[in-house]
């Protein structure tokens, strides 16, 4: 299985679409001023996909990582700043 990065930074998630496979683990390395909680739609909820969710803040320089073992497309968010959101399409 491959593994796949994610970046947050002040201004969002890059890449904010990512294409992976059942299997993949996803790396949501906070490169931002502030924090980020990394979980997935919709917001304040997180069902869609509830495992995925970090469940809390991590720290500038720090990773959550993610098993995505589900295929979908799966929309996430930033808990902390929803404005700031992204998706995971897994196949």
């Amino acid at each position: 299985s491959g593994e796949m990065m994610v970046t947050y930074s002040d201004t969002g998630f890059q890449s904010a679409s990512l294409t992976i496979k059942v299997g993949d683990t996803v790396t949501f390395k906070n490169k931002s001023g502030k924090m980020m909680w990394v979980a997935s739609a919709p917001h304040p909820t997180h069902t869609a996909y509830p495992e995925f969710d970090a469940k809390k803040g991590v720290a500038m320089g720090e990773n959550y990582m993610f098993s995505f073992t589900t295929a979908g497309t799966w929309k996430y968010h930033n808990h902390l700043n929803p404005s700031d959101f992204g998706t995971v399409i897994v196949q």
